[in-house]
């Protein structure tokens, strides 16, 4: 068993999450502590105006590697654990561009540097190989979710809702099937931004507040990627154009309440291709703190629905401590992608090591 430390910034911005698991990439033998380190507004909107880009980021992507070696040092310092005890970082990077239908996926961050500076190997780039061998390169998380679900009575579907949501569906003998349902947080969040001081919708209020415009919803579902049989994956902002478009003309209140709907009719879509109805849903990912969305979920749903909260999760940490998981399978050689799961021909695996050395 290996201490692994976990990194992952999301397409919401929220900051880097940082986790601790010891494993060795099959079991999981303890969770360790967490801790997110925010980013600014400044460094935030940097960064969001550079999604779609795919050259001209040297100097952003130093300083996306900088934000995540503080990160690890606080980490370190505030959790007392000595550096030399950690064997190895699993180093998502920040993503800025993902079209795996062009064969392009770039989630940026110097993984070399960051082994240098902190004195502990390093694994990054997980997407890459399973895009050019025909994968959609995400979710990349499923596998992490069978190991914490092993004990569990399946089939039980997991859903993470960062900026785009993805849901991975885990059957009676672990056989899985996992894809991007559509928008999140995404939406409603740059919905917010555009027309508050705020920089998303705390707890769903401003939704909750707001009217669901159902004709909107009825030709936002129109979109082709609904119909796409899974598995499939998305860009965070594929969605942007044609939905606020739809909801251009509402008040603030209605467009994010109509937003926030977007979010809950993809998730209901997606589980018409699950192999066999689920008879519990877990929610991770800071999605599940909206309560508009949350209702929605408990309301149209097929199943029960829990946070990651009420099954012993931190919901919060999940995708960090995948990361971590998915760094000790990738130096052993295990697969990280799956035919189900992203596409791919054959199980694959992934990642590139970097060493401190």
């Amino acid at each position: 068993m290996k201490l692994v430390l976990g990194l992952m910034s999301g397409t919401s911005l929220d900051g880097v999450d940082v986790a601790l698991l010891r494993t060795d990439g099959e079991v999981v033998e303890t969770v360790g502590p967490f801790r997110s380190f925010p980013f600014d507004d400044a460094f935030r909107n940097k960064v969001q105006k550079a999604f779609g880009m795919t050259s001209g980021l040297e100097a952003l992507e130093k300083e996306v590697t900088d934000h995540h070696v503080q990160a690890i040092e606080r980490f370190l310092q505030a959790e007392g654990i000595a550096r030399n005890d950690v064997d190895l970082i699993g180093f998502h990077g920040q993503t800025i561009y993902h079209e795996p239908e062009k064969g392009l996926t770039l989630q940026i961050g110097d993984a070399q540097a960051m082994a240098k500076a902190v004195g502990i190997d390093v694994v990054n780039d997980f997407r890459s190989a399973d895009v050019k061998a025909g994968g959609q390169g995400a979710p990349l998380v499923p596998i992490y979710h069978r190991a914490l679900t092993k004990d569990m009575h399946c089939p039980v579907a997991v859903l993470n809702l960062g900026g785009v949501g993805n849901v991975t569906w885990i059957g009676t003998d672990g056989n899985l099937l996992a894809f991007d349902t559509g928008p999140a947080n995404a939406l409603v969040d740059d919905w917010i931004r555009k027309h508050t001081d705020q920089p998303y919708d705390v707890d769903g209020k401003i939704a909750i507040s707001g009217d669901i415009h159902d004709d909107c919803i009825n030709s936002f579902m129109t979109h082709p990627y609904f119909s796409q049989p899974a598995p499939k994956s998305l860009d965070r902002d594929q969605f942007k154009k044609f939905a606020f478009e739809l909801v251009d003309d509402l008040n603030v209140e209605d467009g994010a309440a109509t937003l926030t709907a977007f979010s809950v009719a993809a998730v209901m879509r997606a589980q018409d291709f699950f192999p066999d109805w689920v008879e519990n849903w877990i929610v991770c990912g800071g999605g599940r703190l909206n309560k508009a969305m949350m209702s929605g979920f408990n309301a149209f749903l097929y199943g029960s629905v829990f946070t990651a909260e009420q099954v012993g999760w931190n919901g919060d940490a999940i995708e960090a401590q995948a990361f971590a998981y998915l760094a000790a399978r990738s130096e052993k050689g295990l697969p990280l992608t799956f035919p189900e799961t992203t596409g791919v021909s054959a199980p694959l695996s992934g990642g590139t090591y970097h060493t401190c050395k």
